[in-house]
Parts: structure tokens; C-alpha cells; sequence
């Protein structure tokens, strides 16, 4: 399991106190052994997130999610690098940069112990180019204007900086607060600002298909019983399923793909 010591926050830091920020970890609670069983279930939730498990009716989208990523991430060059993670509360994918992050702040509005600053992604409390990469991942559909979202991350990135970004297009509603759902153009048209800008989707069509049974005999099976039962046994053979007859099938058609996954570079 990672271990998130307290980062280097450097000029990261100044920037933030420009804005009157204090930047530490945070936790909703003061005794340090809550803090610390909140830390690891939090740090538990971000593997569980990386390396999703067979029975995970999501399997599927973040088993590929983190390929794509990984590759990215391999592909950007230097060291060093400075970090934003909004929606930072689980910080997901923060291992995969191993021992390349001199600078890694977790921005949220729920304060975990990972959260390094509690605020909006509309209004980043950070002066302009302090960033060499920001991560938003599965974000922008709870924001009522994402554009403004995007107008700050460009932002605080610096010149040549990278977006890591994944957004869905099709997906049951799993609370009262998403606004909306993302196809190419609409990336496309957001992310206009940026130099470069590749978008890929995170399964075809026919593994989005399988995901998309999963994910809704998932809500249906209401019961906790009946849901473990799924889980254990129709999840995991529908998470195989689809796998299978996609690479079975070679196909590329994504006509019907249910997330994506961006890298814009500034």
C-alpha cells in the first residue's frame, strides 16, 4: 500500500499564501488513531480504485482507465514534477508518477487526509502556471459549469503542462448533484484552450455493453444478499466476458463507449 508522507509543498506553498490558503492535511478528526484509520481506509479506497477487483461491476472501466493513464503518464517527460488533484480525496493514481512528484496537492471539497486544500474547482485558490500536471478524474459531471473548471486548470498549469482528465458518457445517475454527461465534441469544444489534445475511450462498444450490465444489475439488486451474490458470481463473469469478446473481436468501434479518458497538454 502507498505511503503519502507530507509533501514538499515548495512554491506550491507561496502561492496558496498569496491567497491567505494554508495548505496541510487535513482530517475530521484530532485524535491520532482516527486519523490514521482514516488515512488508511481512504489509502484503501484509492488502490481498490488502481486495481479494481473482479467482483467491481467497474471493473472493466478502471482496469483500462489506469492503462491509459499509465501509458500517458510514461510519455511525459521530466521529473519533478508538481502535482493538483482535484477531486483529490482518494488520490487514485497518484502512485502511478512513483518517484517522479516533488509537489502533489489534493484539492477537494470533503476534507480526508489526503485533501491538502478545501475548495471549488472553479475558483483553484493557486496563481497562474504553479502546475506541471493536473488530474481531474470523474469530476466534471457534478460541476453546473465545467467550463469554469477547465479555464482555471488551464490556468495554474504552466506553459507545456499536462491535464489528465476522465469524464463519462453513459452512466445510471448515482446522485441528485451530476449535471451531465460528455461526448468527444463537447471535450473537444471544452477543452479548446489547450495546444494538444488527445481523447480515447476508456472500452468499445461491446465492453461497454457488458460494463453497462453490470453496473445496472448492480442498482437493481437492491438487497445486500442478493447483491453480494451478484457480485461473486454474474459480476465477475460478465467483467470476463466482455474482456474476452473484445479483444476476440478486434474491434475499434466505440460508438457506444461509456467513459473517456483526456491528456491536453497548455
Amino acid at each position: 500500500m502507498p505511503s503519502y508522507g507530507r509533501p514538499n509543498y515548495g512554491k506550491v506553498t507561496r502561492a496558496c499564501l498569496a491567497f491567505d490558503i494554508h495548505m496541510h492535511p487535513r482530517s475530521s478528526s484530532n485524535n491520532p488513531k482516527e486519523y490514521a484509520n482514516e488515512l488508511d481506509q481512504v489509502t484503501r479506497e484509492g488502490q481498490l480504485r488502481l486495481y479494481p477487483k473482479l467482483t467491481n461491476p467497474n471493473w472493466l472501466v478502471l482496469r483500462s482507465r489506469r492503462e491509459i493513464f499509465e501509458r500517458w503518464i510514461e510519455g511525459i517527460s521530466g521529473q519533478e514534477f508538481c502535482i493538483l488533484d482535484i477531486g483529490g480525496r482518494i488520490q487514485p493514481y497518484r502512485p502511478l508518477f512513483k518517484d517522479r512528484v516533488e509537489t502533489y496537492v489534493g484539492l477537494d471539497l470533503a476534507i480526508t487526509p489526503l485533501v491538502d486544500v478545501v475548495a471549488r474547482g472553479e475558483s483553484l485558490p493557486f496563481l497562474q502556471n504553479q502546475f506541471d500536471l493536473v488530474i481531474c478524474t470523474q469530476v466534471l459531471q457534478y460541476v453546473p459549469e465545467p467550463a469554469r473548471v477547465v479555464t482555471e486548470m488551464f490556468r495554474v498549469l504552466k506553459p507545456g503542462g499536462h491535464l489528465l482528465l476522465s469524464v463519462p458518457s453513459a452512466y445510471p445517475i448515482d446522485s441528485g448533484e451530476e449535471c451531465w454527461r460528455f461526448l468527444p465534441g463537447a471535450l473537444h469544444y471544452l477543452l479548446a484552450p489547450f495546444a494538444a489534445l488527445q481523447i480515447e475511450p476508456e472500452l468499445d462498444s461491446i465492453s461497454s455493453f457488458f460494463r453497462t450490465i453490470n453496473v445496472c444489475l448492480d442498482i437493481f439488486t437492491k438487497y445486500q444478499l442478493l447483491r453480494s451474490i451478484f457480485r461473486y458470481t454474474a459480476c465477475p463473469a460478465f467483467n470476463l466476458t466482455g474482456t474476452f469478446l473484445q479483444q476476440l473481436s478486434g474491434s475499434t468501434n466505440s460508438q457506444c463507449a461509456v467513459n473517456y479518458s483526456v491528456l491536453a497538454r497548455k
